[in-house]
């Protein structure tokens, strides 16, 4: 992590977040939907997300996240996790507030003797690392 990222942002995050996504490959997962665990972590400018007047107005509100995230698995059939983390992060990061983001998703139900299977990725805006 960039050292002046950590230094000049706030980091919101959302944990566990869970939804039922119609995600896979496999025949099986084609069937019916699954149970899908979602982490995301914003870095936000820590300037243009200091409230003065403590108004939600002021910073980068988690409904815009788990809308950003709703609105993705509403919109139907995903094959690969690492779609749903790319397509999740794209509309994060268009958000003016938001000058990097890490999401990670996993699937909790798929091996009985492991905790889950996911997948990570981080990304930051052009100029910012």
């Amino acid at each position: 992590m960039n050292d002046q990222l950590l230094l000049n942002c706030r980091r919101l995050f959302l944990r566990g977040l869970t939804v039922q996504a119609n995600i896979g490959i496999h025949d099986h997962e084609l069937q019916a939907a699954q149970r899908i665990v979602i982490d995301v972590d914003l870095y936000v400018s820590f300037a243009g997300t200091s409230p003065k007047d403590d108004r939600i107005d002021e910073v980068v509100d988690y409904d815009f996240v788990r809308a950003v995230v709703h609105t993705r698995i509403a919109q139907g059939h995903i094959n690969l996790q690492e779609t749903l983390c790319d397509d999740i992060l794209t509309h994060l990061l268009e958000h003016t507030g938001v000058m990097a983001a890490r999401v990670s998703t996993r699937k909790p139900d798929v091996y009985p003797d492991c905790e889950a299977v996911g997948v990570e990725v981080f990304r930051a805006k052009p100029g910012v690392l």
